[in-house]
């Protein structure tokens, strides 16, 4: 979570081609992607494609054929119209490429610029193949064109907009308007072709906004956070980004099991994993086995996976249980690990570096990253 790295705010929102995608009208369960349409073209597949191919009913041989390549998941989604290509929306994030593909990292920016041009600039000067996105306000078509292309003319992804409020605010008027910023973002973010949009599901702590609280691991605020989720996402009906929660230790979802949970209760194309592991890490447990805990995010979450959030973990040995976030590579979480379930997702997640003071600070832990990367064999865009 980077509180410096506001989200968007503004007015009723246009995406980059002008269009005002705050306007269009709320859609259903299911994004138009869902819906089981022909492949480009409009050629049918499956049986259906097959009896159009050979112009009449097949011999068993070929009705042979064709059940075979049903059961390897070639014809027909389970439980859907014959003649669909399963579409899985777990395996349709954020423009996934093919596995092998060169990691993504990036880290804030200290150049005291608003250009967008200056900041794609900058971040491939630096080396970074990943960047946040830029403030701007989802009514500023413009502005919003400028940094799509900038970031794509220097070939940095544009890995997340954040939105850092409290979606459960105790007061109905904030809990509104934070749920119209983080509306507004992932405006932003669908405009401008980031990854994602990114939050916490909030707090019921009334005096620290992202606090611990004992209700927020109760089935009233995981009700809560599914109905928040939807409304953003039914309001935005993105095409390519996605909307995200990042996980805590003290909220939900606040493992990987819970985040699939949510996945299946949400039931929105659209909705997919913000990775933060060490925000997942609040008992000796986890810290001291910090290698599973990695190793069972990306199993259970990798195909929803797409951004993360690179930091470490020191203990600061006290009276009680005091774990402190340090520059990559002096701490205790294991990069090797993290490194290797990035590298097997279908296509890298941007991993962005976060919460450290200096632009010296961000140098050292991207340094790290990389020596840790080129040891395994691992390359970065």
């Amino acid at each position: 979570m980077n509180e410096d790295l506001q989200g968007a705010r503004g007015g009723r929102g246009e995406s980059a081609g002008g269009e005002r995608v705050l306007d269009r009208p709320l859609r259903g369960m299911r994004s138009e992607d869902d819906r089981g349409a022909p492949f480009a073209g409009g050629e049918s597949t499956g049986w259906q494609g097959a009896l159009k191919r050979i112009g009449r009913l097949p011999s068993r041989r070929e009705a042979l054929g064709l059940c075979v390549a049903a059961s390897a998941g070639k014809a027909q989604v389970p439980g859907g119209a014959p003649g669909t290509r399963e579409r899985n929306p777990a395996s349709q994030a954020a423009g996934r490429a093919p596995s092998g593909s060169a990691l993504l990292l990036g880290a804030p920016l200290f150049l005291k610029s608003d250009d967008p041009g200056a900041l794609a600039r900058e971040a491939r000067r630096l080396g970074y193949s990943a960047a946040y996105c830029p403030p701007a306000s989802p009514n500023d078509a413009a502005r919003l064109r400028a940094i799509e292309a900038a970031f794509a003319k220097e070939g940095v992804v544009l890995a997340e907009v954040g939105v850092w409020v409290n979606l459960m605010d105790a007061d109905p008027a904030r809990r509104r308007e934070n749920l119209r910023k983080v509306t507004e973002g992932l405006a932003v973010a669908e405009a401008v072709g980031a990854r994602c949009a990114v939050t916490i599901c909030g707090s019921f702590n009334e005096k620290v906004w992202y606090g611990p609280h004992p209700k927020n691991l109760g089935q009233e605020f995981f009700d809560a956070a599914v109905e928040n989720a939807r409304k953003i996402i039914d309001t935005v009906r993105p095409k390519r980004a996605k909307f995200t929660y990042e996980m805590m230790g003290w909220s939900l979802p606040d493992s990987p099991d819970a985040y699939v949970k949510m996945i299946r209760a949400v039931d929105r194309s659209a909705f997919a994993v913000h990775l933060d592991v060490c925000n997942l890490v609040n008992c000796p447990q986890r810290f001291y086995n910090n290698t599973a805990l990695i190793e069972e995010c990306f199993a259970k979450l990798g195909r929803w996976i797409v951004s993360c959030h690179a930091k470490d973990l020191d203990w600061v040995p006290e009276m009680n249980i005091h774990f402190v976030e340090v520059i990559p590579g002096r701490g205790h979480i294991n990069y090797r690990a993290w490194l290797r379930g990035l590298a097997s997702l279908p296509s890298p997640a941007p991993l962005m570096l976060e919460h450290l003071k200096t632009a010296e600070e961000y140098a050292d832990g991207v340094a790290f990253i990389r020596r840790t990367a080129s040891e395994m064999g691992l390359g970065f865009a």
